[in-house]
C-alpha cells in the first residue's frame, strides 16, 4: 500500500512557520507543471525540487493538468529534499451554462486548481482525474462536469484559475453576471476553501480581469491567492 501524499494543510502550516521566522522567501508555488503535463511542462520532478530548494522554498505544489501521474514520485522525492509536497491537480471543468467555446462541437472548458487537504481529498482528486479521462469523448480534452466536481469537493481547496479559469473566461466574454454566478456556486460548495486566484505574467487577459477579481473577492468576502503558473 502506498502512502498518501502529504496534505495541503500541513504544507500551509510549514509555509506560515517559515514566514514567521524570516527564513526563506515566504512564497510557495501552488501551480507548477512538471513534464507530465504534456505541452505545458518540460522539467522533471527532481529538477523542479532542485530549483525550489535553491530558492529556499519551504513547500511546493505540482498541479499537472488533469492527472496525478507524478504524485507518488513527487511526494517521496520532495520529502527527501526537505521540501513539503502539496498534492494538487489542474482540472478542466465544463459548466454547461451557455458560454460558447468558439469551436464547433467542443464544450467551453476552463481550468481550476484543486489541492488535497487530506487522504479523503486525495481520493477525490484521484476520482476526478480518472473520470476526466474515462467519461470524455475521444478527441476532446479530458474534463469533468461542474456537477461532478461539486459532488467530489470534500477536503479539497479550489483556486479559481486566474484569467484562464471559469471566472476569468466569463469576465473576458463580457459576462460579469455569469462570472459571479460561477464563483458563488464554487464558494457555496467549497465553503471556506475557495480562493480567488490572480496572476501577473504580463498578459492582456490578466490585466483585463484583475480588477473584477478583486471586486468579486471583496464583495463575497473570499480570500485572494497569487500564483505564478510555471
Amino acid at each position: 500500500m502506498t502512502d498518501f501524499p502529504p496534505s495541503a494543510r500541513a504544507s500551509s502550516e510549514a509555509a506560515e512557520n517559515t514566514g514567521r521566522t524570516g527564513v526563506g522567501p515566504g512564497f510557495v508555488h501552488l501551480r507548477v507543471h512538471s513534464a507530465l503535463s504534456l505541452l505545458e511542462g518540460a522539467l522533471p520532478i527532481k529538477k523542479l525540487l532542485d530549483l525550489a530548494k535553491a530558492d529556499n522554498q519551504p513547500a511546493l505544489a505540482i498541479a499537472d493538468t488533469n492527472n496525478l501521474f507524478g504524485a507518488q514520485e513527487f511526494s517521496a522525492k520532495a520529502w527527501g529534499a526537505g521540501i513539503q509536497p502539496i498534492t494538487a491537480c489542474q482540472l478542466s471543468v465544463f459548466f454547461d451554462d451557455g458560454l460558447d467555446s468558439g469551436r464547433r462541437g467542443e464544450p467551453a472548458l476552463a481550468d481550476l486548481v484543486l489541492i488535497a487537504m487530506s487522504e479523503d481529498g486525495y481520493g477525490n482528486l484521484m476520482e476526478l482525474s480518472s473520470r476526466a479521462f474515462l467519461d470524455t469523448e475521444t478527441g476532446l480534452r479530458p474534463h469533468v462536469s461542474i456537477d461532478y466536481l461539486l459532488s467530489k469537493s470534500e477536503d479539497i481547496i479550489v483556486l479559481t484559475g486566474g484569467a484562464s479559469g471559469p471566472i476569468g473566461a466569463a469576465l473576458l466574454a463580457g459576462r460579469k453576471d455569469l462570472a459571479k454566478e460561477r464563483l458563488e456556486r464554487l464558494a457555496a460548495c467549497f465553503d471556506q476553501r475557495c480562493y480567488v486566484e490572480i496572476q501577473r505574467h504580463g498578459m492582456e487577459a490578466e490585466r483585463k480581469t484583475e480588477e473584477a477579481f478583486l471586486e468579486l473577492a471583496y464583495e463575497m468576502n473570499l480570500p485572494l491567492v497569487a500564483t505564478n503558473e510555471a
